[in-house]
């Protein structure tokens, strides 16, 4: 496998998936881990600001 660049360590790809109405990207698995985060865990992603910002946090029932 090619190593990549550490400067291109964190550039994600868009992927259209489940027929077009919803899209993902992958999230470096150092990020995942830093958070404690697992599979399946559900969390809540919301538009911050003006800007192209977004913010991801654990979901609170």
């Amino acid at each position: 496998m090619k190593q990549e660049k550490i400067e291109n360590r964190n550039v994600r790809k868009l992927t259209k998936v489940g027929g077009g109405k919803t899209y993902c990207f992958t999230l470096p698995i150092e990020i995942v881990r830093e958070f404690g985060w697992s599979e399946g865990q559900k969390l809540v992603v919301e538009k911050y600001g003006k800007g192209n910002r977004i913010i991801i946090e654990d979901w609170k029932e």
